[in-house]
Parts: C-alpha cells; structure tokens; sequence
C-alpha cells in the first residue's frame, strides 16, 4: 500500500497536534523551542539521508511510498524529520507539565 508510511505518520502526530493546542500546556507558547527541535535534526538527517541513500547504502521500498520526492527522498521520510520531532517535544513537554503538577498536589 503505497500510503502506508503516510498513515503511520498521521497517526503519530495527530493527538500530540491536536493536544498541543491545550491552555494549561501552554506547548504553543513556545515556538522558538518548536523551531529548534524540528530544525536542528531536519538539516542532519536531511544531510545524511541524502548522502546515504545517493550512494545505495539506504533505500525505500515503493511499494510503501506514495512516489513524489524530494532531493531524492521521499516526501514522508522529510515529514518523518518534522513530526516525529514534533511529537518527541510535545512528549518531553507532557512529562514536565504533568511531573510538575504532580509535585504541587503531593504538598
């Protein structure tokens, strides 16, 4: 199924996209952390997955990918260095927010 990687994708980031709207977070306050986090491994991976899948050491199977690329890519492993960092942060976020609100009512 060629839109199999696209469903996995979509069902990684839809509750943290969605919940990452919620006022107590507060998750959507802070863009440039957002920035940072989707950026930095984008450019990298972006970087090495080029370089690897250039020189044949990397692949994609088609039969898993909808056909359009980018650089060489496909364009769900370039959506894969956005949302997966995406849902990385909004975990480590939840962590934190749910961590601290756990401290305030043990006291």
């Amino acid at each position: 199924m060629q839109t199999e990687y696209f469903i996995v994708l979509a069902v990684s980031v839809a509750a943290p996209l969605v919940l990452s709207f919620s006022k107590k977070m507060d998750f959507y306050k802070y863009p440039s952390r957002l920035i940072v986090a989707i950026l930095v491994p984008f450019i990298i991976f972006t970087i090495w997955d080029v370089f690897v899948t250039a020189r044949g050491h990397w692949s994609f199977n088609p039969l898993y990918t909808v056909g359009f690329k980018i650089l060489g890519l496909p364009i769900e492993e370039i959506l894969f260095f956005i949302i997966i960092p995406f849902c990385g942060l909004f975990t480590w976020e939840s962590v934190k927010y749910f961590t601290r609100n756990m401290k305030a009512e043990d006291k």
